[in-house]
């Protein structure tokens, strides 16, 4: 663990009177420990899927309202930890993206670690009108190239938000794709074009 990272959240714990580690008399500990008890690792699904790092306990423990201070201070730390192409290009293939955000495929205990997984997007967004079946969990993304543009600011909070959605409102529910390393950098730039590119039938 870089103690660097550690501190911040660990402050922020400290002035929300938090623990980030489980204690007995927490609500929820007797669910989690059960949880614990009987969850097996399998394959490439391991014991270490059940560890809450310190960002998602303040947010669980201040249900999702952490104080602003510690909030804004938190999401810079995430997204200083963003890490962008090298190549500076962020926006790929809508094609590709389009794939990916229709695959759930990924992550289960019968996958191989180390390759791609799915997006899963239309599991709580709208997308492409051409789909008719999507989640309602999140906002509708429909036209949102078309409605926001596709400049290099708009491109950038897209990544940003797709990478490390906690970068852009620090206690949100979506995962945390390229944080975690379930999408890799090509992977997120295809999602970006999805979204910006004119000629991707989101935006027509």
């Amino acid at each position: 663990m870089d103690i660097r990272k550690a501190l911040p959240t660990a402050l922020a714990c400290a002035l929300l009177g938090l623990a980030v580690s489980a204690q007995a008399d927490e609500p929820g500990s007797q669910a989690m420990a059960m949880i614990k008890a009987d969850f097996k690792p399998h394959g490439m699904a391991g014991l270490d899927r059940l560890v809450e790092d310190g960002v998602q306990a303040v947010c669980n423990r201040s249900d999702n309202k952490p104080p602003q201070a510690i909030a804004q201070r938190l999401q810079q730390d995430q997204l200083a930890d963003i890490k962008y192409p090298a190549d500076g290009k962020l926006l790929g293939d809508w094609r590709a993206g389009e794939k990916i955000a229709q695959s759930g495929n990924g992550f289960t205990w019968t996958d191989k670690p180390g390759v791609p997984a799915g997006g899963n997007c239309y599991n709580c967004h709208q997308i492409a009108p051409q789909e008719l079946s999507f989640g309602s969990i999140g906002p509708s993304l429909y036209h949102y190239g078309k409605n926001f543009g596709n400049k290099p600011e708009v491109q950038k909070y897209v990544y940003d938000k797709i990478y490390n959605a906690k970068a852009t409102v620090l206690c949100s529910t979506m995962p945390r794709f390229g944080h975690v390393g379930a999408l890799n950098e090509q992977q997120i730039k295809d999602l970006v074009a999805l979204l910006l590119d004119p000629a991707s039938p989101v935006n027509k």
